[in-house]
């Protein structure tokens, strides 16, 4: 083992985990149901094992299994038996989506003198994942095909200020094939905004100060991305929509209808690669024209310059659009008192290679949950609420195994499904939350009763004394950013499978995993194995097993609880904050949003009231009954709902959440008060006063529905 301090870490956190202390309470249970709920959750925080989370790690990382493909399928089968023998109802739902892979790819410098990109990651001595000969070709999956010469030009993260700037300079991208480095914006965006500006192609780089030597030692020496590692990813256009680019708004199974490639609305019309920063090095270093911004410069040993001019590349790339099948993994345990509402926990289990990090490193600690919950079933432990476990496939492509699942089934969702808790990929340092902030308080409580496996301390206090700042430019997901002393979950963009169910269906959502500040490394590579995962990220599998403890809590808390746990307080204080925000944006013409702000004014007033009627009714939850419950427990898990509206947002009706949104030229990213931020920074008055408008009527729709809640608690 890495580190001696493991076992008496172990101890300390054993010896410490006796939480809540009595004089804390649990929202929504009185104090005879939070007797029972603390003996049960102590029980359970006693099983999750980090060996286990290890080998489950270290047993599906072994091969590469992008989805669909037959390792994929096996994989999907595993993970169906491993349930199956923890007891629990399973079964695998097929569905068939766009799922393509290369048929010719290539690139070469053919002025001013001839260089042929390598387009491969080789094996690196010690790591026997590394040769795995059923290694996935580096590629942009969505990518238009083309064959196509002409001269470069570098246009740093490729987002618009950057073509701004070029414009600044005279240049033109018209023609051009654009060379990006990845950071800055999701990589999906770099095409889109090329091809908007009338470029024939796309190169996408990781460059070493954004994600390697730069940022410090790279693998197999350290952590960071080496000289010839790829960055594979998507590049739909997923802020139009996820899931099949073939079955927008319908579940793509087989024999479905299927929309015609031309009519695809979220594919790439241009041919996009990703290459290493050595195959990006002569590229860039044959480049004239102007010398780039300072901040556009990364850290490769040569002179930035623009071009166009120097450097003119041959890029061809040939899609296989092919339709392959996609496995999901679905368990159940069913409620006992209210088994029509359900809470979900889920991962995705497709990789582009070996995904130890990504996405089993999150995957593990979720099968470790769902051990933990059939466990205590078998002790007697009944959830009042269905629980239900998932495991997605093709997530890498675009969402879209639990997109289509969430299409198949959106009617029932709608009426049934409480929250989705979702992971990703894992590693160490701080619990990182983001989500609806009608939970947020709820994250808090089990951040207080559960202990960082390291410190033994709380993973409250580990958070509250250690606040993140902004994520640096080359992170691949943004960081929540939290005030000294004050617990905070971030607003939730896209980039995994929580998307469709909070920004679609507006349904309570939280995504939790553990990690350090910064990003990349060996992200979407093949280098993304066990070895690179055991050597530098959580070496002990220690965190693996506490984000374990902290998924079976949470679901634990939310299928027990008498009365759900949401809290709105919290919610009114973050959009006024966002308010702010926008306020402080530098556009010459802002709406006025006095309207908006008295409506959360009024939502704040409503849920103080609301928040001293939950308190003052908690003692009875237990002794209510359901005929008072059930109403206020289905006002309280509809209250996402409440902030959702049709049509969507303006040029992309799927996203229809009006507070949570990926940006349209982020990705990722997040722009909250999404409607009325896009229009402020587009400059377009006239559509900011519309979507402030729509703000204002799903805040007073939730302020009218928790008076409602309110006003029943009353009568408890």
């Amino acid at each position: 083992m890495r580190h001696p301090r493991v076992l008496p870490a172990l101890l300390l956190a054993a010896a410490l985990e006796l939480h809540p202390a009595p004089n804390e309470s649990i929202r929504g249970f009185d104090p005879a149901s939070q007797t029972a709920e603390v003996k049960w959750e102590q029980e359970a925080r006693a099983v999750p094992d980090a060996g286990r989370v290890r080998n489950f790690i270290e047993k599906l990382s072994n091969r590469a299994h992008l989805a669909g493909t037959p390792a994929s399928k096996q994989t999907a089968e595993y993970l169906l038996a491993q349930l199956k023998e923890y007891g629990l109802d399973a079964h695998i739902e097929q569905f068939e989506a766009l799922l393509p892979t290369p048929r010719a790819r290539s690139l070469e410098m053919v002025e001013p003198e001839h260089f042929t990109a390598k387009l491969e990651e080789p094996p690196v001595p010690g790591d026997r994942n590394s040769t795995d000969p059923g290694m996935v070709p580096t590629y942009n999956a969505y990518s238009g095909d083309g064959d196509v010469t002409a001269p470069l030009v570098y246009v740093n993260y490729g987002v618009p200020a950057d073509y701004e700037e070029l414009a600044k300079h005279g240049i033109d991208v018209k023609g051009k094939i654009v060379i990006a480095r990845y950071g800055g914006s999701w990589r999906g965006i770099k095409p889109k905004v090329a091809q908007e500006h009338g470029a024939v192609g796309c190169i996408i780089y990781s460059d070493p100060r954004d994600d390697g030597y730069f940022q410090g030692d790279v693998f197999p020496k350290g952590p960071w991305r080496p000289r010839e590692g790829v960055q594979r990813g998507s590049v739909m256009d997923m802020v139009l929509y996820p899931g099949d680019p073939l079955s927008p708004g319908w579940a793509s199974e087989p024999g479905s209808r299927r929309l015609a490639l031309a009519e695809a609305k979220t594919l790439m019309k241009i041919p996009v690669l990703p290459i290493s920063y050595g195959d990006a090095q002569p590229l860039l270093a044959h480049l004239d024209g102007p010398v780039a911004p300072e901040s556009w410069r990364g850290a490769l040993p040569i002179t930035y310059h623009l071009g166009p001019g120097g450097a003119k590349a041959h890029l061809k790339v040939v899609m296989d659009n092919g339709t392959h099948p996609l496995y999901d993994v679905i368990a159940r345990i069913r409620g006992s008192e209210n088994p029509d509402e359900w809470i979900l926990l889920g991962n995705h289990h497709d990789a582009w290679v070996h995904g130890a990090s990504d996405p089993l490193s999150g995957a593990a600690p979720v099968m470790e949950a769902a051990r933990t919950l059939a466990d205590m079933t078998r002790k007697g432990w009944k959830p009042k609420r269905t629980v239900m476990i998932a495991f997605w496939d093709g997530e890498e492509f675009g969402l879209v195994g639990s997109t289509e699942w969430m299409e198949k089934h959106a009617d029932e969702l709608n009426r049934k499904l409480v929250t989705y808790i979702n992971s990703d990929s894992n590693g160490k340092g701080r619990l990182a939350v983001g989500g609806s902030h009608s939970l947020e308080d709820f994250v808090q409580q089990i951040a207080r009763d559960i202990n960082d496996p390291v410190s033994g301390r709380s993973l409250l206090t580990e958070v509250l004394e250690h606040p993140r700042g902004p994520a640096r430019a080359g992170a691949t997901r943004p960081a929540e950013q939290n005030a000294p002393g004050e617990f905070r979950i971030a607003p939730l963009g896209s980039g995994s499978d929580y998307t469709p169910f909070l920004q679609h269906l507006g349904i309570a959502t939280l995504d939790m995993r553990f990690s350090d500040e910064g990003g990349g490394g060996v992200y979407h590579s093949n280098y993304d194995d066990f070895y690179w995962y055991s050597h530098f990220s959580d070496t002990t599998f220690l965190y693996g097993r506490t984000l374990a403890q902290v998924m079976a809590t949470a679901v634990m808390r939310l299928s027990d609880a008498p009365l759900l746990p949401f809290e709105f307080t919290r919610l009114a204080a973050t959009v006024n904050r966002y308010i702010d925000e926008i306020q402080k944006l530098p556009a010459q013409q802002k709406p006025d949003l006095t309207a908006v702000r008295e409506a959360v004014e009024h939502l704040a007033q409503t849920a103080k009231t609301f928040d001293a009627d939950y308190a003052a009714a908690a003692a009875k939850f237990g002794s209510a009954g359901a005929a008072k419950l059930d109403p206020i427990n289905r006002i309280l898990f509809e209250s996402e709902r409440d902030l959702t509206l049709d049509p969507g947002l303006p040029g992309r009706p799927w996203f229809r959440h009006r507070i949570y949104a990926p940006g349209m030229y982020t990705g990722y990213a997040v722009k909250t008060l999404p409607g009325i931020r896009e229009a402020v920074e587009a400059g377009n008055t006239e559509q900011a006063k519309e979507q402030a408008g729509q703000v204002i009527e799903v805040l007073k729709k939730l302020d009218a529905r928790l008076a409602e809640a309110g006003a029943m608690l009353k009568q408890i």
